[in-house]
């Protein structure tokens, strides 16, 4: 089954809101060897006037992922998940993420691409805070292997 080229262009529903939380900052901090101060120790954030640690930019993955699941999970996209590789990850930030923040993603398939067997899939996901304030753009290109 190939990916269903009428996926460009659907939006789907917001996803569950996600609480940022600290320890989750901080252990997302120490996996890609953010060592900021910012990252690790409220009172530094706050001194730099930041709410509490902020996340560091490739963070914004972590709501992403939420909607990117709920668009795998639609019986119509013809995306065979195993066959799935990730193909590039870019952000567009108007602030950071700090812990304390309540995020919601809106996903839209922007692009869908056949090149020979493979499919590209491009989704956007618009990233708001609880006062619908814009905080990033996550957008991530999914290689879907076709048949060799």
């Amino acid at each position: 089954m190939s990916v269903n080229p009428e996926l460009q262009g659907r939006t789907l529903p917001p996803s569950a809101s996600y609480l940022v939380g600290r320890e989750k900052v901080r252990e997302f901090s120490r996996a890609v060897f953010a060592q900021s101060p910012l990252n690790h120790d409220p009172e530094a954030a706050v001194a730099a006037g930041y709410a509490d640690v902020v996340a560091p930019p490739t963070f914004a993955v972590v709501v992403q992922e939420h909607a990117l699941a709920e668009l795998l999970a639609l019986p119509d996209t013809g995306i065979d998940f195993s066959r799935v590789v990730h193909g590039d990850q870019r952000f567009s930030f108007t602030r950071p993420i700090v812990a304390g923040d309540l995020l919601t993603a809106t996903l839209t398939v922007t692009s869908v691409k056949t090149l020979g067997a493979h499919s590209m899939v491009t989704a956007e996901s618009r990233i708001v805070d609880a006062s619908g304030d814009h905080v990033v753009t996550a957008i991530s290109t999914l290689v879907v292997r076709g048949d060799e």
